[in-house]
Formats: C-alpha cells, sequence, structure tokens
C-alpha cells in the first residue's frame, strides 16, 4: 500500500505559523463579541442526515459528506431497496445545528438568548481561493428577540470585530449590504410568478454579480419563466445603485409588501450608522439574496474591495427552530467567513502588513556563561508571566538567515546575547 502524504483535497495542513495567525484572530473574535454579551456554545460535528436534509440549507444540502449506515441498520436498508444509506453526516454550517441546540437546551438558555459558536464545517465543494471543503465558521445568532434591536447589535458587533482585526494590516473600510426577503419575494408575486415559484427565481437573481441582469432574463427564460413576467420582473432591477430602500419599494403593491418592512430596513440602517465607524458603508443593497431557504425577513452581507468573495453574511430565519420544537422562536445570525479573513490578511502580510502581537526572540550565543543565561531565563519568566511570547534558541552561525525565519513565524523583536 502506498501511503500519500498530501492533505485531502480541499484540506489544509496548518503550519506554526498558520496556527498562530488563526489563534490570533479567534482571540479578538472572541474578545470582541463577549464585549456584547454573547456566549461560547459548542454542538457535535456531526448532525442527523434529516436534519441537515430539511430542504432549509439551499445548495449547501447538495454538499453533504454523509456518514453511512453500519452494521445491522445498512444492511436492513440495502435488503430493503432503500436508497438512503446514510443516517448522519457531517456539519454544513451552523445555524441548523444551533437551532437543533436550542430547541433541545431552551429551558436551560435566558431569553434572549445571544450564543457565538466556532467549529469546523464541512462541504464537498470544489475547492479554490477562500474556499475549502472542511473550513472554520463563526456565527454569531440572537435567539427570542422579536424585535429590530437584534439585527442592528448583530451588524454593530461584527463590524467592530472586523474593523479591529483588519486595522492591523491597515484595512478601514468595507460594505455592509442589507435587504429583506420579503421584498424579494414581493418583487417577484407582483411580477407574477406564483410563491412555490420564488425560491427558484431567487437562485437565478442571486447570480446578479456573476451573470448580471441578461443572464438573469436567459436563465429564467430557460427554465421555463414567462417571456412577460420575467421582463417585468427585472425591470425593477435595471437602476440598483446608490438607492435607498423607501425609493427603490415605492412601486411595489402594499399587497405584496407592507410597508413596515421598509420602516424596519430603513431603521436598522440608521441605528447601525450610529453604532459603527465611520470609515464603514451600510447601504441597502436590492439584489442582495442570500442562498439559504430559511430566511425569513432581513438579510445583510460584508464585502470587502479587491475581493470577489462576501467576508460575512446572515439575516432572521424566525421559523427554523419551530421545525424542532414546534413552536417558531425569533433569531437572527450572522455568520462570519473565517478562512475568508484569514486569507485577506494573508494576502496583505505578503504585502508588508503585519500582526501587532509583539513576540521576543532570544538568541544566545554559544559560550554565554551560566550565570548569564540563568538570569535570562528568569527575566523571559516574567515577560511570559506579563503576556509576552518568548522563546529561547542557541545562535546559529548565519544568524541574519535565522532572524528572518523567525520572523516569518511571527517574531518581531529580537535579542542576541554574547559572552561579554
Amino acid at each position: 500500500m502506498k501511503f500519500i502524504k498530501t492533505p485531502v483535497k480541499g484540506m489544509c495542513d496548518m503550519l506554526p505559523a498558520d496556527m498562530r495567525m488563526r489563534e490570533h484572530v479567534l482571540g479578538m473574535i472572541k474578545e470582541s463579541y463577549a464585549k456584547y454579551g454573547f456566549m461560547q456554545i459548542e454542538t457535535p460535528v456531526m448532525e442527523h442526515i434529516e436534519n441537515l436534509t430539511s430542504k432549509q440549507g439551499g445548495d449547501n444540502e447538495k454538499l453533504i459528506f454523509k456518514v453511512m449506515k453500519r452494521g445491522a441498520d445498512l444492511q436492513r436498508a440495502i435488503d430493503s431497496g432503500n436508497q438512503e444509506f446514510a443516517d448522519n453526516g457531517l456539519r454544513y454550517d451552523l445555524t441548523v445545528p444551533l437551532a437543533r441546540y436550542y430547541a433541545n437546551n431552551k429551558e436551560n438558555l435566558p431569553t434572549p438568548f445571544k450564543a457565538l459558536q466556532i467549529g469546523n464545517v464541512w462541504r464537498a465543494d470544489k475547492p479554490q481561493k477562500g474556499r475549502f471543503r472542511q473550513f472554520t465558521q463563526c456565527d454569531i445568532d440572537i435567539l427570542g428577540d422579536d424585535t429590530n434591536l437584534a439585527e442592528i447589535e448583530l451588524i454593530a458587533a461584527t463590524s467592530d470585530m472586523l474593523s479591529q482585526i483588519f486595522a492591523e494590516v491597515g484595512i478601514s473600510e468595507f460594505t455592509i449590504h442589507i435587504n429583506d426577503r420579503r421584498i424579494l419575494s414581493a418583487i417577484a408575486l407582483q411580477a407574477g410568478f406564483k410563491e412555490e415559484e420564488i425560491p427558484s427565481v431567487l437562485i437565478s437573481l442571486d447570480k446578479f454579480d456573476k451573470i448580471g441582469l441578461d443572464g438573469i432574463h436567459a436563465e429564467l427564460v430557460e427554465n421555463g419563466y414567462g417571456e412577460d413576467v420575467v421582463e417585468r420582473y427585472l425591470s425593477v432591477y435595471k437602476a440598483t445603485e446608490s438607492v435607498d430602500c423607501a425609493a427603490f419599494c415605492s412601486n411595489i403593491s402594499e399587497k405584496f409588501l407592507e410597508r413596515s418592512v421598509i420602516q424596519n430596513v430603513e431603521e436598522i440602517i440608521s441605528c447601525a450608522k450610529a453604532m459603527i465607524s465611520d470609515q464603514v458603508t451600510i447601504s441597502f443593497d436590492p439584489t442582495l439574496v442570500r442562498g439559504m431557504g430559511y430566511y425569513t425577513g432581513p438579510i445583510f452581507e460584508v464585502s470587502i474591495n479587491g475581493y470577489n468573495f462576501s467576508i460575512a453574511g446572515g439575516g432572521r430565519y424566525d421559523k427554523m427552530i419551530g421545525k424542532f420544537s414546534g413552536q417558531d422562536v425569533h433569531a437572527t445570525g450572522f455568520s462570519i467567513g473565517f478562512e475568508r479573513i484569514i486569507t485577506i490578511l494573508k494576502d496583505k502580510m505578503d504585502n508588508g502588513a503585519k500582526l501587532g502581537t509583539d513576540n521576543l526572540a532570544i538568541l544566545i550565543a554559544k559560550d554565554v556563561p551560566l550565570d548569564k543565561k540563568i538570569a535570562l531565563f528568569k527575566e523571559a519568566k516574567t515577560l511570559r508571566e506579563d503576556g509576552t511570547v518568548v522563546i529561547i534558541q542557541p545562535m546559529r552561525k548565519n544568524v541574519k538567515q535565522q532572524i528572518t525565519k523567525l520572523e516569518n513565524e511571527g517574531f518581531n523583536n529580537f535579542r542576541k546575547i554574547y559572552k561579554d
């Protein structure tokens, strides 16, 4: 048997320098969200297959790593002609597990409940830059709050967190996009689409940035929708830049869209603006869809100039938890693209930016006497107690090369110790 030394495609080995960066960023995420009162929880990496295939996860349900039944259970499934040989699967996000977790533990949790969840998720996706088959996801959710204070606080907390992380590599500007699934549905219904056709229509609209209106038009017609309906639908989206929610929705009949939905979006934007950095843009984006089928109200996404992927996204999903408990629970969440943030930080560090952690490397020459070494060890102990990362190494012959390697590993302070 030939052993393979490389990891499975779409999954990565983490070198020490990678882990230092990841732990540094994770620490900032936890510290930042803790200031807003979010409490960390943990759920299993494996979920019941019924939960993962509940038609709530959009296209992600096509990307599940399924875990086969075992032993007698597998044999019974084969003998019965059952085509589903899996009973569990690796989670593809953290929202579905959170819904199950809350339904199972609600009596022991506060209301509203502010959860922070960090963990690996798996998707059988096509790997590319910033997209992996195994990756870390960070979610914050507020459960049990039926007001827009939940959306406002999620946006403010995430904006603060991203501003702190990106400030270390000189990035101060990014954009928060906001829309509402009820607005998206109202436009489709007014154009003439049927209620059950809306999910399919929104899948096409979600490709706006990639294929434009012409591409969406062609796809909808190809999917069998009438030319006149498609024309009416897409005419609404011909002017989408720098438009506020009220102006964009002015021609949508109250028969399809309550005015309170528009007011709610504008209130979220105006209140969030008061809480975030002046350098962060927050605006209504009528083409924002979000792929998950479980969203029921406001949705949001964060983008950064120069990158063709979002770095965070979320929204309100008031109907999901009720599928587990039999009683709907108001819920809003934000998922942070941790791996994509790491990708951006690495890009900036390749261009000379450095993360702000102070690490000290003490390099000791070969002939340094024992008493001097002991004094250095005592000093290192004190520095570590004060929070400084300190390593002590023997000085190599090519000390310049040694320092270069240590710099690549995250050390930015050096002290060379000689005999005299």
